[in-house]
C-alpha cells in the first residue's frame, strides 16, 4: 500500500522537475518533499529519480510509475467522494489558455465531467493574457495558462523553456526582418519573443497575427516565419530553429492555475478540478492525442 501524501509528493516532483518547486507547490519543506521520495523509493525499492545540483530528471521507473500514481490517486479520491456521500453541484467556469488544444487536457476534463456529473462545466479557450484579464474581472473561476517566471501568482503545474519553432524548410536570411507568427496582444509568448529581439537589436516584422493556436501552426507550416513557443508543446509537423539562425534566448515560462474570487457555489468544484490537473499534470505536455 503506498502512501497518498508520497504519492502526491511524487507527482509534483515529476511535474516541475524541481524538489524546491515541489515543496513550494506542496506548501512543506524542501527536506520534507526529500523524505517522501525518498520513501516511496525505499517501498518500491526502485529509484524514481537522477539529480545532481543543477537536474532533476524522471529515471526509467520513474516514468512507470507516473501512471500507477495518477491512477491510485484518482481511485482514492472516487472512492473518497462515494462514501462521504458528497456529489460536487454547481456551475464552474473554466478557462484554458490555447496552448492546450492539442494537449490531453480534453481527457482530464473528461474524467472531471465522469466524477462530477453535476457540475456544469463552461470551458473558455483563450490568450494567456486575457484569461488573466478574466479571471480578475469575475469572469472565470479558475485558469490553467501562462505566467512569466517573475510573477508569483498562481500554483505551478509545471515549468518550461520558451524556443522558437517553425517549418522544417525555413531558412532564415540574417540581412532581412525576422518574420514573426505571433498572437496579438495581450499575448505572453508575443510579449516574450518581441522584447528578446529588441535587447538583441534584431530587426522583424510581423509575418501572421492570430487569436488561434491552429491559426499560428497552419502559418508556421506553410513556412510564413517563426514562432515562440513551449518546449515541451512543440506541434507535430514544426521544428525548433536551429541555433545557427541566430535568434536570442526567449527564456522561461510557468504554467500555473489561479483561483477566482472564490465563489461559494463554484469552491468545491474548482479545487476538485485543480486537483485532476496537478495529478495529471504530466499528461499536458509529455502526451497528445493521437
Amino acid at each position: 500500500m503506498y502512501d497518498p501524501s508520497q504519492l502526491r509528493t511524487f507527482l509534483a516532483v515529476a511535474q516541475t522537475l524541481s524538489f524546491t518547486q515541489a515543496a513550494r507547490r506542496l506548501g512543506v519543506r524542501q527536506s520534507t518533499v526529500s523524505q517522501h521520495v525518498r520513501r516511496l523509493e525505499d517501498a518500491v525499492g526502485r529509484q524514481f529519480f537522477s539529480r545532481d545540483t543543477h537536474s532533476v530528471e524522471l529515471t526509467e521507473d520513474g516514468e512507470a510509475m507516473l501512471g500507477f500514481a495518477r491512477r491510485i490517486l484518482e481511485v482514492q479520491e472516487q472512492a473518497t467522494a462515494f462514501f462521504a456521500g458528497t456529489r460536487l453541484r454547481g456551475r464552474l467556469r473554466f478557462g484554458a489558455s490555447e496552448d492546450f488544444v492539442l494537449t490531453r487536457l480534453p481527457e482530464i476534463l473528461e474524467g472531471f465531467r465522469s466524477d462530477h456529473p453535476e457540475v456544469d462545466l463552461e470551458l473558455t479557450v483563450e490568450l494567456s493574457g486575457t484569461l488573466h484579464e478574466q479571471l480578475a474581472a469575475g469572469h472565470l473561476d479558475l485558469v490553467l495558462a501562462k505566467r512569466r517566471p517573475e510573477d508569483p501568482q498562481g500554483e505551478l503545474v509545471w515549468h518550461d523553456r520558451l524556443v522558437w519553432i517553425g517549418a522544417q524548410r525555413l531558412r532564415l536570411d540574417p540581412d532581412r526582418p525576422v518574420p514573426l507568427i505571433v498572437y496579438p496582444p495581450p499575448g505572453i509568448t508575443r510579449a516574450l519573443a518581441l522584447e528578446a529581439l529588441e535587447r538583441q537589436g534584431r530587426p522583424w516584422r510581423v509575418a501572421c497575427t492570430s487569436g488561434s493556436l491552429n491559426g499560428l501552426i497552419a502559418a508556421a507550416r506553410a513556412g510564413l516565419g517563426v514562432m515562440a513557443h513551449s518546449r515541451g508543446l512543440v506541434p507535430p509537423g514544426l521544428v525548433r530553429v536551429p541555433e545557427r539562425a541566430g535568434l536570442p534566448e526567449l527564456g522561461e515560462v510557468d504554467f500555473v492555475l489561479l483561483h477566482g474570487h472564490r465563489r461559494p457555489s463554484a469552491q468545491g468544484a474548482a479545487d476538485a478540478l485543480a486537483t485532476a490537473i496537478l495529478a495529471g499534470g504530466d499528461r499536458l505536455h509529455r502526451g497528445r492525442p493521437s
